[in-house]
This record gives C-alpha cells, structure tokens and sequence, in this order.
C-alpha cells in the first residue's frame, strides 16, 4: 500500500502543466482481492493511455481502494481522505475516487464527510472507473452549476478480460476465481458489500493464468471468499455434455486445479479461502494429484464452540470440521491447515472460548489469524445480538489465544528440523542483507542465505531452525544460476 503523507504541490503562478500521458495512483487498504481489483481498475485506465505513479503528489485521478471488513479500517480511509483535501484545494483538477467495500457500503454518506470526493464506485462497477473520470471532467468544463459527484454502486457482472493491458502483478500474482458469497455467516458484511457469488467460466481463468505466466507470473493464489465453494452457481451440464467434479457435474476448484497444472511455465498454485463446507474428496484428490498445488489450506474454523458456530451461522458443529480436516489429512498426508479465529461474539462464555483453544491444539494449525469480534452494519449479528462480551474480556481472550496459537505454531515448526524441502524462492529478505524469502511446498514460509539470482527458482533445503512463524534453512544443493 503507498501510503506517504500527501503534499500540496501548487504550481508557479502563470505556469501550467507540460502536455503529458495522464496519471493515476491507487491504493489498497485490505485484502489480496482487493489488490487484484486495484490492478484491474489500473489497466483500464493504462488502455485509456493513462500511467500509473508511484506518488500521489504527481497523480491527475487518486483511487483509493477500500475494505469495511472492520470499523477501524473505514476509519483509516476517512483519515486519509482528510489528508487529501489539501491537495484538492490547491489543484482543482485532481479527481479523487473511492472504490471497493466500503464505497458500496455507505455510498453517498462518503460525500457528506469528505465533500472533496468526486467519485464513489461499488465492487461490481470499477471497470467503468476511466468513464466515470471522464464524466467528471466534462461536468467542471460545462460551467456553469453541476453535481461534483458521481455514485456507481450496486450489482453487475465485473469485466475482467486483459486484452492489451501489461501485467504487473509480479512474481507471485492473484487470479479472483469467483466474486461474493452466498453464506450469509452473522459477523460478515462481505456478502452486502460483493454481493451473491458468481463464478468464472474455467476456460477464461485458464486464459488470464496463461497470460500471467506468459508476463512473468510464476506462483498464482486463487481468490475467492469461499474458494473452494468455487462452481456452486455455474450451470449443470446438459446431458451430451462432459460432466466435472463438482455437485450435480458442474464445475468445480478440483478441476480448475487440474487445468491450472498443465500450464507450462507456472511453478506454484495456492488458494484463498477455504470452508469446511465445501472440503470435498475431489479437492483433496486435485490437491493431491497436482505437484503445482502446495499442500496447504487456510480452512477456518472460526470457533470452537457448537453452540457460537451455530449463531455464526458457519453451516458446521465442530465436529463436522474435525471429520472434513481429517478427511483431507487422509488423502494429502502432509497436508497444512491455517484457521481464522473470532473471541468474543456475543454471548461468549469462559467454557465456549475454551473450546476455541481445544480445537486449535488439537489441529496443530500452522497458521492462525485472530481477531476479536467487531459488530459490523447490516449484519445479523449486530441486528440481532447485544455486543455483551466485555471489551476487556475480548482482549484478554484474544492474547491467550495468541499466546496458546504461538505455542502450537512453535512445536508444529519445530518438528520440520532436519527435513528435507523444495523451496521456491520469491523474494529478498527486507531487513537481513544476502537473506532470501521463500515457501515450501507445504507453503510454510522459510529464510535462507542465498544470491539474489536465485529468485524465481526452487532450492533443495535443509531446515536447521524454526519459531512460531517460520522456518531457517540452508541449500544443500548449489545455487541453479551461481554467479
């Protein structure tokens, strides 16, 4: 995310801007869907001729790409959008833009509190973003009275055809393979804010990944709310016609992972995110049969508690999640699983939260995110419960699960010294000089010393340490490209 502190770049007087290609800066609060929607509202506007810029001191259109996952992170767009109006003031022509969640969210409440906003754009309608800028500026050549804002808000099939734009999303790029979500848990506003799923044709995600790969993509992450749920609302095949892995014949995650395994020249797929639900044979198999696929799996449990689950409406008691966990364990033995964790909903006791911590040592997660519960507008949860749990309760619940979570991440870690992995280096160490970044093939994070030369490639390692986060290793293999 850029987020340096914006300046008023006023130019001389009687001085005017020399004839340039127009720019556009975005930034990206939030998750890695988001990042993927910020790179396609950017190529549309490079097919309008536009260029991206580093700084939004040098930008003509400033988009800001948001999340309303949680209260704190709307916040910090409000903060940021204080921080522009001077730079509104003293360049007129700038247009500033909201996008993603939180514009679908409050819409037109966004122009009440930053009457500087010219824009405001929903999940479903950023590919018109170039168009909308275009309005804007037709209605300031006018004169005269015009309406300064625009809202471009609700449901729409979302274009995301690449034809003629460059691809920018690195080494390790994000393929959205489906769009909203259809579960309805009580804590999330993802399904109001992205509407009902939909679902992409396999053969046009074949394509985009294929013209990653073919500019440099070598790892792509598959996105979806519920990834694995991918397919759910595609048509069921007609009779005459080939039948796929998922319900009823449709197609599913399993057989885009097969595709996806064929396409030369990508080294690495992984997935975002899962749900118990969905966990099938057919995807373990896929995961199991496809050496490109890392054996690992962020499946949430959310909770331990049968009783919370069941007010989170998370389709599943704790024991369906062990039955689904062991199931995939059986087919992909060295299969990792991550979970996401909520303290506090509402109504939470001492003996539910002690489950939370039952479910995670005795899963052995190698990765757990926790969070403490957060009422969210237009939920069921903030409609229908009181926000009872104390905050202080909330956060003492969060760090034990932190602490019981760093325990179990440790001793799961620890048990990878001595082994032997296939590591894809991806990036730099940003902090230790001749350090690189890369991941196993069961996607745990791993340090080692190595050339810079060896980004992209995979290195046969030795792991020699291990912490709650990570894992320490050295080559045992020369570098594929010594210098």
């Amino acid at each position: 995310m850029s987020l340096t502190r914006f300046q008023s770049k006023a130019l001389p007087e009687g001085a005017s801007e020399p004839a340039a290609a127009p720019r556009v800066h975005v930034v990206t609060f939030g998750c890695q869907m988001n990042k993927y929607d910020s790179l396609l509202a950017e190529g549309r506007f490079r097919r309008r001729g536009y260029v991206t810029t580093e700084s939004p001191d040098d930008a003509d259109v400033i988009l800001f790409n948001t999340c309303s996952v949680r209260d704190h992170a709307e916040e910090r767009v409000y903060s940021w959008l204080g921080q522009i109006q001077h730079a509104k003031q003293s360049r007129p022509n700038l247009v500033i833009g909201v996008m993603g969640c939180m514009a679908e969210r409050v819409e037109g409440e966004l122009f009440r509190r930053a009457k500087h906003v010219d824009i405001v754009c929903g999940t479903r309608q950023f590919q018109h973003l170039p168009e909308l800028v275009d309005e804007i500026r037709a209605r300031r050549a006018g004169g005269g009275r015009y309406d300064p804002h625009l809202i471009a808000t609700g449901d729409g099939q979302v274009a995301v055809e690449r034809e003629g734009e460059p691809y920018t999303g690195g080494r390790a790029g994000f393929l959205a393979v489906m769009r909203g979500c259809d579960l309805n848990c009580t804590f999330c506003i993802v399904p109001s804010v992205r509407g009902r799923v939909q679902s992409r044709p396999i053969d046009d995600l074949v394509r985009e990944a294929q013209w990653m790969v073919a500019n440099g993509a070598q790892v792509i992450t598959l996105l979806g709310q519920t990834v694995n749920s991918y397919g759910e609302d595609l048509p069921v095949p007609a009779a005459n016609e080939v039948k796929q892995r998922g319900r009823q014949g449709r197609a599913s995650l399993a057989d885009l992972l097969y595709r996806l395994q064929e396409i030369e020249g990508l080294a690495r797929i992984r997935m975002i995110t899962a749900h118990a639900a969905y966990a099938t044979r057919a995807l373990a198999e896929a995961i199991r049969d496809c050496d490109k696929v890392e054996r690992f799996l962020p499946l949430p449990a959310q909770h331990g508690s049968d009783r919370i689950l069941k007010a989170m409406k998370r389709g599943y008691t704790s024991g369906l999640y062990r039955e689904r966990a062991a199931m995939l364990r059986e087919i992909v033995p060295d299969l990792q699983l991550g979970s996401d964790w909520i303290v506090g909903f509402p109504t939470e006791t001492d003996a539910d939260y002690e489950q939370c911590e039952r479910v995670l040592e005795e899963q052995q997660f190698s990765v757990n995110y926790i969070f403490k519960y957060d009422p969210r507008p237009s939920t069921r949860a903030a409609e229908e419960f009181a926000d009872d749990v104390p905050e202080a309760v909330k956060q003492e619940r969060n760090q034990r699960l932190l602490r019981a979570s760093e325990i179990v991440q440790a001793a799961r870690m620890r048990q990878e010294i001595g082994r032997e992995h296939r590591v894809f280096v991806e990036s730099l160490s940003e902090k230790r000089e001749g350090v690189v970044r890369g991941r196993t093939g069961t996607g745990l994070p791993v340090s080692l010393r190595a050339s810079a030369d060896t980004l992209g490639t995979e290195l046969r390692v030795r792991i020699e340490e291990a912490s709650a986060f990570g894992l320490g290793a050295s080559v045992i293999e020369p570098d594929p490209r010594p210098d």
